[in-house]
């Protein structure tokens, strides 16, 4: 983390005191989150980070700022004053009060937090493992972005104490899902396919630009269920978030994928001339 924090549109060192157990969000991860890539000082995709944040704080009744172009405006200052022109930026939006565990003195129904990093060097590929029984596809809140994310963090540490860099994420049915912070494509003959929001993934903003935005040269993008072994008869497999564009993935619980990778070549070159545009204006 840089030194400098975004708190309620202040700009204040991150070794601040600016949180109470007070507020409900902040004991209770009640809130709502997301991960943006600032490249050549631009929020790349800020709208529908945005648009993501208010859907699932309205699914969670957490309260939002009224303003998305104040909210972009504060982000962009703090991006100046840590100087992370290129960086990764998380920004957090906490529900003050409700129930039981409200404390005194609370005088917002909200707070907004923000902070940038360095960018994470991913490599050239991805290991994986699996998590059975990971997500409940048949839940009101599958998919939502919220602030409780210990168990997402908790079988990503114990994967990376084991080995591995990621992990799949099953659902109830024993279908694929997601990973724990990004989406997953799988590349066929005559298809490349991703999970459909039905198996309890996150509509991660570079999964939504890949389905409905990005020019794929004919290249097929399809949802469809998908279990662990389908993966292992694709010709390539690949995960997607906001800071990892399109990353091949190597092997799945030691196992090695095909890596045969034709349709994602041409995809990763599309998404990348469709980031430049965008930041470029």
């Amino acid at each position: 983390m840089h030194r400098l924090i975004l708190h309620n549109g202040v700009i204040q060192p991150s070794s601040g005191r600016t949180l109470s157990p007070g507020q409900t969000g902040v004991m209770n991860g009640w809130g709502v989150f997301s991960t943006l890539r600032v490249t050549h000082g631009v929020l790349f995709a800020f709208e529908r980070h945005w648009a993501r944040m208010v859907r699932d704080a309205a699914a969670l009744r957490v309260p939002m700022p009224p303003d998305p172009e104040a909210y972009r405006k504060d982000l962009l200052r703090l991006v100046e004053a840590n100087h992370a022109q290129n960086s990764t930026l998380r920004t957090a939006v906490i529900r003050n009060r409700g129930g039981m565990f409200e404390g005194e003195g609370i005088e917002r129904d909200y707070d907004v937090v923000a902070f940038t990093a360095e960018p994470q060097q991913w490599g050239d590929g991805v290991n994986l493992t699996v998590e059975p029984n990971a997500r409940h596809a048949a839940c009101r809140f599958a998919g939502t972005k919220m602030l409780s994310w210990s168990f997402n963090l908790t079988w990503l540490e114990t994967a990376k104490a084991n080995g591995f860099d990621e992990v799949i994420l099953l659902n109830e049915h024993g279908n694929v899902s997601e990973c724990t912070s990004a989406n997953l494509f799988a590349e066929f003959d005559e298809e490349v396919v991703t999970p459909p929001l039905s198996s309890g993934c996150l509509p991660g903003v570079t999964r939504e630009i890949m389905m409905s935005d990005l020019d794929t040269g004919g290249i097929r993008v399809v949802e469809r269920d998908l279990t662990v072994d389908d993966l292992f008869s694709a010709r390539a497999v690949c995960i997607t978030s906001t800071t990892r564009d399109l990353l091949p993935v190597l092997t799945i619980c030691g196992r090695g994928t095909r890596n045969q990778e034709v349709k994602f070549v041409a995809l990763r070159n599309a998404f990348r001339r469709y980031v430049a545009a965008y930041i470029a204006g």
